[in-house]
């Protein structure tokens, strides 16, 4: 398949240098306008030279990760990538160029806008890897780049930490005028909460619940203490028929043997009397150990003034009368008796005043109770807010003492701001290299566009080709001895313009390599 090929290629070739040979003349003047017209243009373009500077950021404090959960910490290294970003910015641009011996064109209000705009597009702050941040600058004036980067790099360094420095102040001043408000709202709630339980003493802090579970305390131990009372009275009664059937005074203590001890029936008899009394504060008057002790008193009191009878016969008419020992007890325990009435009496009032108060504040105590939750909650909010906002201006307090003392972030220029030997791409020597292969590209273009507009044939085959008509016949010409003699004169003609056209272009380069060098 490359038989047909090579020839194909070759018979190409032939027609594309025939074709350049008969509109030689038309190359050569294109090569040589473009040639002129990059001659004029080249040294017109400015070379621009490149500032740099390298700055390194450390965020990884020593004292972060002791100080962590004590005092606040921003993240740095979200706030110097923001800083990065927004340190091209149209008030620090207005900075830099109004700093002295920038020597950048400011006369009229026209350049100054002018400066500015193309510095907040051409400086250049790139983020790297590690904490690294590269500024560049390109000037065609290399000083005016290097004081450019160089501004830049201070404008960088100063500014993070008067920026944080000021964030600190405002978020100091901010942290303190609330809690000025909230302190003078905590006062105003625990005023508010004061009176309330002044006002509702003995209400608040118990619930509803609790009330009633203290009424129905309270009306167990009213009914208690009514049924301690009827017993008490019932025994008073008791001790009151007894002594209305004893005697104050008898003639001879009946009680005692001539020897002066106890009689046995009065002893009997009194430890009946207090059986009697002991079970009349427990039972009724019907209990039958009730009734078989009062029967076994008028027993007892038989005997015993049978006894009496006998010891008064048998003594002398005049004896004096003595103090009846039972009736001289049972005043006393009817006194007792009368004193513990007196006391369940009174207990008993003042229980059942305690239960018609605590009923009375039952109604009302669940509204007291839900007021009070409305008040210790609004004041909970309050101190609760207070007590963050205190916490805060501490941890504040605490992270701008430690910013004092050591800079959480540090700014080191690794590589200080130098200008690059070279012009930055594309130079003047490459320009004039790219312009002068134009130059000839074009002159090689230019017979090619011109066939294209007028186009002429040489050979039947592509004339048939081009007007898709038949050809009827051709002239041919015999070459003369003079034709070939201008052929070849027109070729020295041809190869000495184009040898010129290169040995100008060459030399043009080499002077704008030199001058670029210098």
């Amino acid at each position: 398949m490359t038989q047909p090929v090579l020839p194909s290629l070759i018979d190409r070739l032939h027609g594309v240098s025939r074709m350049s040979w008969r509109r030689r003349w038309l190359a050569v003047g294109v090569a040589w306008a473009f040639a002129l017209a990059g001659a004029v243009v080249v040294p017109l373009i400015p070379q621009r030279y490149e500032a740099r500077a390298l700055v390194y950021v450390d965020t990884q404090s020593v004292l972060k990760p002791l100080m962590a959960g004590l005092a606040y910490q921003p993240d740095m290294d979200q706030q110097v990538r923001l800083l990065a970003r927004t340190v091209v910015s149209r008030p620090h641009m207005e900075w830099l160029v109004d700093q002295p011996g920038m020597g950048l064109p400011i006369a009229t209000p026209a350049q100054r806008e002018a400066t500015l705009t193309r510095l907040m597009k051409q400086i250049r702050l790139t983020i790297g890897d590690a904490g690294l941040y590269t500024i560049s600058f390109r000037d065609p004036d290399p000083e005016v780049a290097r004081r450019v980067v160089e501004a830049t790099v201070t404008l960088f360094v100063d500014t993070s930490f008067e920026d944080k420095r000021r964030d600190s102040q405002d978020a100091s001043r901010f942290i303190a005028d609330r809690i000025a408000g909230y302190e003078a709202k905590l006062v105003a709630a625990e005023e508010r909460l004061k009176q309330f339980k002044l006002l509702h003493f003995g209400t608040t802090g118990v619930h509803a619940q609790d009330y009633f579970s203290r009424m129905s305390m309270l009306s167990d131990e009213v009914v208690k203490l009514s049924v301690d009372l009827k017993a008490a009275e019932r025994a008073s009664e008791a001790y009151r028929r007894e002594m209305a059937q004893e005697e104050a005074r008898v003639a001879s203590d009946p009680d005692l043997e001539p020897t002066g001890a106890p009689s046995p029936v009065a002893a009997a008899l009194a430890n009946t009397w207090k059986q009697l009394a002991d079970l009349s504060n427990r039972y009724t008057e019907a209990h039958p150990e009730i009734i078989s002790l009062r029967e076994q008193v008028v027993r007892l009191e038989g005997q015993r003034a049978a006894e009496a009878a006998a010891r008064a016969a048998s003594s002398s008419p005049g004896r004096a009368r003595a103090a009846n020992p039972v009736y001289q007890r049972l005043r006393v325990a009817l006194v007792e008796s009368e004193a513990q009435v007196a006391s369940l009496r009174s207990r008993l009032d003042v229980e059942q005043q305690r239960l018609d108060a605590a009923r009375a504040v039952a109604g009302k105590a669940p509204q007291v109770e839900a007021e009070l939750v409305q008040l210790n909650r609004d004041y909970d909010v309050i101190r609760k807010n207070y007590e963050q906002l205190v916490a805060r201006r501490e941890s504040a307090s605490l992270g701008v003492q430690l910013d004092e003392s050591s800079r959480m972030a540090e700014f080191r220029v690794v590589e200080p701001p130098r200008v690059q030997p070279g012009p930055v791409f594309p130079g003047r020597p490459l320009l004039a290299a790219a312009a002068a292969a134009l130059a000839l590209l074009a002159g090689l273009a230019a017979p090619r566009q011109a066939e294209r507009l007028r186009p002429t044939f040489t050979d039947v085959q592509s004339l048939r080709k081009f007007t898709a008509r038949p050809v009827l016949g051709t002239v041919s010409t015999s070459p003369h001895q003079r034709s070939h003699q201008a052929e070849r004169s027109e070729r020295r003609r041809v190869a000495l313009a184009v040898g010129a056209l290169l040995a100008v272009q060459a030399a043009w380069i080499g002077w704008i390599a030199l001058g670029a060098a210098s």
